[in-house]
């Protein structure tokens, strides 16, 4: 069994939430053994940032929003990072479903913020499956929604090397900011 990461996106905002609470039984019967779940939102205020609306650390080590993996792909998407490159589609890309938008998606960042456009609530679900037709007949046949999985070891990479960039881009604009105020 291979851990994954796993973006479901659905029309309808509520279906989300349904979602979220069909998972749950997943994880209870055994079909799934989940790690964490989240509801997520996009703003719809021009800003794009994403929100965790509803989380759950299936473990029980009782990680937060904030100190788990999707935590921190949420940080990372909706952080300076993001905003500077641009990983979301927002109104441009947010309501397509053109599958051209996925293949030209590098990153899981770029991914998930053209899947979950402004205003739009997705799932993100960290599990193993044995089987995938549990889950995929809740999102897709269901709920009539969207699902994408990743690997988990390649998330996790993506995340740090974008922490990692995030640093240097920090670093970079002090030096910067010192060389062009050298007095103050």
């Amino acid at each position: 069994m291979t851990k994954r990461v796993i973006v479901l996106n659905f029309d309808i905002s509520s279906q989300a939430y349904q979602a979220f609470s069909k998972i749950k039984k997943l994880h209870l019967s055994q079909e799934i053994k989940g790690e964490q779940m989240a509801v997520i939102t996009h703003s719809s205020e021009g800003d794009h940032q994403f929100k965790v609306e509803d989380f759950l650390d299936f473990t029980g080590a009782n990680k937060t929003s904030k100190g788990g993996l999707i935590g921190m792909l949420v940080g990372v998407l909706g952080g300076p990072l993001g905003m500077m490159l641009g990983w979301f589609g927002g109104s441009l890309f947010g309501a397509s479903k053109d599958a051209q938008e996925l293949r030209e998606a590098h990153t899981i960042f770029e991914f998930v913020g053209n899947k979950i456009g402004e205003g739009d609530t997705g799932l993100i679900l960290i599990a193993d499956e044995e089987d995938n037709r549990p889950l995929n007949n809740i999102a897709m046949y269901e709920l009539g929604g969207e699902i994408s999985r990743f690997d988990l070891d390649e998330v996790e990479a993506e995340i740090k090397k974008a922490h990692e960039v995030e640093a240097e881009t920090k670093e970079n604009a002090q030096k910067i900011w010192e060389e062009k105020h050298p007095n103050d």
